[in-house]
């Protein structure tokens, strides 16, 4: 399948409306596993269904390689059936009367392919989902987890270019996901599809993706890979929307409102008087350590001394509220803590922990050069 690129993409329900969509650039590679990542409201959908041909662009073009598929000024549309792209929603959709085997062949029979190409498609995409067992039952008869794989293979049986998968996996429970997030993985892997996954939620789009694309009242924060969207986040809003728990925030500026912001400004600017015009800095919890002891404290560190107020276990790690005169932090430990609620500890990151953010909540990328030439 060719490149699939937006350019100044618009999409408006009224006159008096905001843009659901704002001047939306966005280049989907062949082969990619793109993620549409963002809160609810954020224009994400409605971005995969302009993709899919289900809504006119307002303002903007779609192209498929050199194919122009939706264009205002130059008054192009072409329908969604002739897009060559199978789309999968968040309900399954499937026939209720037809058992699973004549679900998954049903594009291919609208096709009126020959019988026999048609079986072997059916065969290959039910042995590669593992639902051929159940392939003489009706969709009534099988869970919720098995049915999404048929609505996956229907898709995936006719061939398309591009897979459109709109929150597919929000109605299955937790170890349902899991499953299906490997299964997906897999089948991207084998088949080799173009994917566009929409989704709130940002560890779907961290373990599933090879490009996210973060996404906040219609226009676009920041592409990139998992790790570029984790580890560099381009301003505040993607560095809060993306981990768990949230990342700490220090807001610089306002003197007296947290003692722990005003020991990272009084660090920074005693150390790196070269950054200039910081507005906040982020700690990510897992980034952070403690001591029980100011020697203890690894050289060159930033660190403050807190009180533990709580000690979260969530299974293979636990999260330390900590506390000050007027602030609070997270931190995150995978070693079990030998520390109890009350008791004071010094709370410390290397320099190259430190997210730097400008007055507009902007990454000062400047900053990441600096704060790691001296993190030893």
């Amino acid at each position: 399948m060719p490149t699939i690129n937006l350019r100044g993409a618009q999409k408006n329900y009224g006159v008096a409306a905001a843009n659901a969509v704002a001047d939306l650039d966005l280049e989907i590679r062949d082969g990619e596993f793109m993620c549409l990542l963002g809160p609810s409201g954020c224009g994400k959908t409605t971005t995969l269904r302009m993709i899919a041909g289900l809504e006119n662009l307002s303002g903007g073009e779609i192209k498929v390689g050199n194919r122009v598929v939706d264009s205002v000024r130059e008054g192009i549309f072409v329908p969604p059936e002739k897009r060559e792209m199978g789309l999968v929603f968040q309900s399954y959709a499937l026939w209720p009367h037809l058992t699973i085997e004549r679900n998954t062949d049903f594009g291919l029979r609208l096709r009126n392919l020959p019988k026999a190409e048609r079986e072997a498609r059916v065969e290959r995409v039910m042995q590669a989902l593992d639902i051929a067992k159940y392939r003489d039952r009706y969709p009534s008869q099988l869970s919720g987890g098995q049915q999404q794989r048929v609505a996956l293979a229907r898709m995936l049986a006719v061939n398309p270019g591009v897979l459109l998968l709109d929150e597919p996996l929000s109605n299955l429970d937790a170890r349902l996901r899991l499953e299906m997030r490997a299964e997906l993985k897999r089948l991207h892997h084998e088949f080799k599809t173009t994917i566009v996954f929409v989704t709130h939620d940002q560890w779907e789009a961290m373990t599933l993706a090879t490009t996210i694309a973060v996404m906040n009242e219609g226009t676009l924060q920041q592409m990139g890979t998992p790790n570029d969207i984790y580890d560099r986040p381009a301003n505040r809003f993607v560095a809060e929307f993306v981990g768990s728990p949230p990342i700490n925030i220090l807001n610089f500026g306002k003197p007296g409102a947290s003692d722990i912001a005003d020991q990272a400004e009084a660090y920074l600017s005693a150390k790196f008087p070269q950054l200039r015009g910081i507005g906040s800095v982020g700690l990510r919890p897992e980034a952070m350590s403690y001591a029980t002891s100011r020697e203890k404290v690894p050289q060159n560190s930033f660190s403050a001394e807190m009180t533990v107020t709580g000690v979260l276990p969530t299974g293979g790690s636990w999260i330390l509220e900590l506390k000050s005169k007027n602030h609070t932090l997270f931190l995150t430990t995978h070693a079990l803590p030998r520390i109890d609620s009350g008791e004071r500890v010094f709370v410390h990151a290397p320099p190259d922990a430190i997210h730097v953010f400008d007055l507009q909540g902007k990454r000062i990328s400047e900053a990441d050069t600096v704060l790691m030439d001296n993190r030893n």
